[in-house]
């Protein structure tokens, strides 16, 4: 699958920004071994229900609900290789997919009136996996759906906004629209804003961002093309007298969030897709 250091740490930006928007934790990526970039299991712009409820099995599953959902197009919230695909009759998941993203994350999908995909397939985001349906252990037509980590479900994150637990709450897809579906205060985090940024060319675009309640800078590197695919992306940040801090590597959305305390200190930042790169000067001092 894509290069699944980053493609976990883009839902980190999801774990990261999640986290703080609803006070969990949080979206940049969020830190490191934070999730991929989960996105919405269905199409773009089609608009779902995600339903949490205390004693769901497992704890943290999703179930996502909408008038006329059987037969529904089920995508992959992110890259990965598939490594189960399972027929439970009609008993426990029913028809399910299940998909590795790497570094310990995995996603179910289950009661699926259909099956598309192969035990070993590459997917990538948005790759259809099946059809929604009413198999297995139900009451009615739903996904239900479930993010592990090392085996265990987790709260689930969805294009970095956490889902909220208990209750149910609508979620539109951004999967596969095209564009980064991230913006930099989401992988920056709560509180920060845009001061500065510069263009890639049509490869992306580097932001600078800032935070007054703590006086942290912090910078990120969006991509704009074979987004949703590992390639090289880098971000950095320079406080002036103080060592450079550098994420990079091949990740799907994004580098950063490269944080570090500024205040009134000059700062030099910048980063690169691919062969397209920039760097400030030492600027921002106030």
């Amino acid at each position: 699958m894509i290069s699944m250091s980053k493609l976990r740490r883009c839902a980190a930006a999801a774990v990261t920004v999640a986290l703080v928007t609803f006070g969990l934790v949080v979206a940049g990526q969020p830190t490191a071994s934070a999730a991929p970039g989960f996105q919405v299991p269905f199409r773009c712009g089609v608009t779902v229900t995600a339903a949490t409820f205390s004693g769901h099995n497992p704890a943290n599953s999703v179930d996502f609900q909408k008038s006329g959902i059987t037969g529904m197009p089920v995508l992959a919230s992110a890259a990965g290789t598939v490594t189960r695909v399972a027929n439970e009759g009609s008993i426990s998941y029913g028809r399910w997919v299940e998909v590795d993203h790497g570094s310990g994350w995995r996603t179910r999908y289950a009661h699926l009136s259909a099956q598309q995909v192969s035990v070993g397939q590459q997917v990538a985001l948005g790759t259809q996996l099946g059809k929604a349906g009413a198999t297995g252990g139900v009451t009615g037509p739903h996904l239900h759906y479930e993010q592990r980590l090392n085996g265990v479900a987790q709260k689930a994150v969805l294009h970095g906004v956490a889902v909220p637990y208990y209750g149910h709450t609508d979620f539109t897809s951004r999967n596969n629209c095209g564009g980064n579906p991230y913006t930099p205060e989401q992988v920056c985090g709560s509180g920060f804003s845009v001061i500065d940024s510069a263009a890639l060319g049509a490869a992306g675009k580097i932001y600078l961002l800032y935070n007054s309640a703590n006086r942290n800078n912090c910078v990120t590197t969006l991509k704009a093309t074979s987004v949703g695919t590992a390639s090289p992306v880098s971000a950095f940040l320079e406080v002036e007298g103080s060592s450079r801090k550098t994420d990079s590597g091949d990740f799907a959305y994004y580098a950063g969030p490269v944080r570090q305390a500024a205040g009134s200190t000059c700062v030099k930042w910048g980063g690169s897709v691919g062969p397209e790169s920039y760097t400030s000067p030492f600027e921002h001092c106030g």
